[in-house]
């Protein structure tokens, strides 16, 4: 999750010779032109988004009041997970083959100094909303000189294992079938003001992860060996990652002055990758789920009570 920010920039040049030609304006921005979903009301101020295949049906988390809500075309607001210990879910992660809903589940009021947060792991049945385990992430961590937690992401491997990503504590928790949890990797030299946030599962046998502006690719056998993408034009403010169906990882860019969706491509099994489309979006976004062959982006409005949105990313 990532507070709203602006950034200004100008420059400025002055011509040395009547003869010189005056500089090209920028290009324009394209429009967003997706399809746009409104929710019937605002309040829950949802971070994390998923599209469950299994039923068809767009999930959303709520950072200010937990539940797991399905949303349906028409902007109606369902609870689907309703759980007294979930205090702000975050990413959120369908398990189709298990039949499970996995959610990060945090306490977004440590952002204000109110206390630790938590990282924990809810585990939901997909079909039903019952739930099938609560594994309390931070409890294998001990106590670190600064306590403070906040799970944020969460992807799913073959086997089932569950993957998340602790902001605060920089670390990639793992979580067996046996809701197990143990650290998978610490990071100890993240770039100055970036923070773990989205994270995929790729069938290769790794994590990757982003951080920023930075993308890292966790090898799940030998964590040790993690390595940075070496990425052509990295986006800012990246947030939640998605495969799209055509392979393309697709991350959302929360940053409030051009907010999108940028599609990337490895040619080199990630050791670097490749802009390969960008879609514009009418405001600041934090995640996105693939529908098919679309991909759409969740709106949380976290610094007013209007009604999120969940919007299509459009491609150039």
């Amino acid at each position: 999750m990532r507070n709203p920010f602006i950034v200004f920039t100008a420059a400025g040049a002055a011509l040395t010779a009547a003869c010189t030609p005056e500089p090209e304006p920028p290009a324009t921005p394209a429009a967003p032109q997706g399809e746009v979903i409104t929710a019937e009301r605002g309040g829950f101020i949802p971070e994390g988004i998923e599209y469950d295949q299994a039923n068809g049906r767009f999930l959303l988390g709520s950072i200010a009041e937990g539940t797991i809500f399905e949303i349906e075309r028409d902007g109606s607001v369902v609870p689907f997970v309703r759980d007294a210990d979930l205090k702000s879910s975050i990413g959120i992660e369908a398990d189709e083959p298990r039949d499970r809903l996995l959610v990060a589940n945090s306490d977004a009021v440590v952002f204000g100094g109110g206390g630790t947060g938590q990282a924990k792991l809810g585990v939901y049945n997909s079909t039903t909303g019952e739930r099938l385990a609560m594994v309390d992430l931070a409890a294998v961590i001990g106590t670190p000189s600064a306590p403070s937690y906040f799970a944020n992401d969460v992807t799913v491997d073959g086997d089932g294992n569950a993957y998340l990503t602790d902001t605060f504590q920089g670390v990639i928790y793992r979580v067996g079938t046996d809701y197990q949890a143990s650290v998978l990797h610490r990071f100890t030299n993240l770039p100055e003001g970036s923070q773990l946030n989205g994270i995929v599962h790729h069938d290769g046998g790794y994590l990757l992860v982003v951080a920023g502006q930075n993308t890292y690719k966790v090898p799940v056998a030998n964590p040790a060996g993690t390595t940075q993408v070496n990425v052509a034009e990295p986006v800012a403010g990246q947030d939640g990652i998605v495969w799209a169906a055509d392979g393309r990882l697709v991350a959302t860019s929360n940053d409030a002055t051009t907010p999108q969706l940028v599609a990337f491509t490895s040619s080199d099994d990630w050791v670097s990758a490749q802009r390969a489309g960008a879609a514009p979006l009418r405001g600041q976004a934090t995640t996105a789920a693939a529908v098919g062959d679309e991909v759409w982006a969740v709106h949380p409005h976290f610094g007013d009570a209007e009604p999120p949105t969940i919007e299509q990313g459009v491609f150039d």
